[in-house]
């Protein structure tokens, strides 16, 4: 899922366990994913089935997963994960982190030593590999969201694009935590030199829906990409960093207040996933004055079908036009950049017409 496979890599380094570090997501891994799961499920699930089938066949026997409770199909993946792979008789250990009450700490613990059992190192080193894979997680999150955000006012353009790519290969190939911060520490400073032209006045877009199809590109058409080429700046606040902050919070229920607060006028209940976000990261981009906002979700996803007929009414409140693209394995690329690009003309004649923006 985006960046998280360096993070978790690095994380395995620091630790001295054996990993495999899964392709990038393409559609081979989608086709093969999709065949094995079933028909009615997310596109989430059968792209992570997928990255399974794939690193088993180049020899993992565990596989390390979050879990989840709720309404959203996310809290079966894993029991559901659990019997496809025991059906094709593969001899796997499947460890969820779940935090559900109803598990206990005792549990959590237990599966968590699991995995630590298999570290040779000391605690103090494990304590260490831990804070150097937050680290490397938060620098990948602020490199995307600063170049994201900067592609609309770069001097020349396509700077922050190819830096991004650059990157993100260089972290592909390294082989050490220590490797993998020096790289992106050079990479912070390389952005912050890109020359900007400040009189420019680019569309802004807000990315908002399911956590997913948000931030692993293969998913959603690469779509922040596509942006940074048409010359606009997008931000994007579900992030793997911030699903690590608001999941240590929620217990205290200090996750995410500003945006809970947000959307509690539209939304007083939970309904599961992320719908609470994307109504709340929809009102207050309406009330920042962006340009408009995306909202991604994958096909079925009921949180998201929920926030997707609340926009409408954000969108009223706020003046802030709203574009849904809901993704599968059967979603036409160009059908999907016809349908960006049309938004992106409206927005634009919004623009030179204060009085269609009313």
């Amino acid at each position: 899922m985006g960046n998280v496979a360096f993070a978790a890599r690095a994380l395995c380094q620091g630790l001295e366990i054996p990993y495999v570090m899964p392709e990038k997501n393409n559609k081979g891994t989608l086709v093969t994913g999709a065949y094995y799961s079933p028909e009615e499920i997310c596109l989430p699930f059968k792209i992570m089935m997928g990255n399974f089938l794939e690193c088993i066949e180049r020899g993992a026997d565990t596989i390390l997963f979050v879990g989840s409770c709720g309404p959203c199909r996310f809290g079966e993946y894993s029991e559901l994960m659990m019997k496809i792979l025991r059906k094709m008789e593969h001899d796997i250990d499947f460890i969820v982190f779940d935090m559900s009450p109803e598990i206990g700490i005792g549990e959590i613990r237990r599966r968590l030593g699991k995995v630590l059992e298999r570290s040779p190192v000391s605690l103090a080193r494990k304590l260490s590999a831990v804070k150097k894979a937050m680290k490397i997680q938060y620098l990948c999150d602020r490199l995307d969201r600063a170049a994201y955000l900067k592609a609309g006012y770069e001097a020349r353009k396509g700077g922050c694009k190819r830096l991004l790519n650059e990157y993100k290969a260089r972290l592909y190939e390294c082989q050490s935590p220590e490797e993998a911060l020096n790289i992106l520490k050079l990479y912070v400073k390389k952005l912050a030199s890109i020359e900007i032209d400040k009189s420019k006045k680019p569309i802004k877009i807000a990315i908002i829906g399911e956590i997913y199809t948000v931030i692993e590109p293969f998913s959603n058409l690469n779509i922040e990409e596509k942006l940074m080429d048409y010359g606009v700046s997008s931000e994007r606040m579900l992030t793997p960093s911030w699903w690590v902050k608001d999941t240590a919070l929620k217990p205290l229920k200090l996750n995410s207040l500003r945006v809970s607060r947000a959307a509690a006028k539209y939304l007083p209940y939970p309904v599961g996933g992320h719908c609470k976000e994307c109504v709340g990261e929809a009102y207050l981009a309406g009330k920042k004055a962006m340009d408009g906002a995306i909202q991604i979700l994958p096909m079925g996803c009921m949180p998201e079908i929920i926030a997707k007929s609340i926009l409408p009414t954000i969108q009223k409140d706020t003046n802030l036009p709203v574009l849904t693209l809901i993704v599968d394995e059967v979603t036409g690329e160009a059908g999907f950049i016809t349908r960006v690009e049309a938004f992106l003309d409206m927005l634009s004649s919004r623009r030179k017409k204060p009085d269609m923006a009313s």
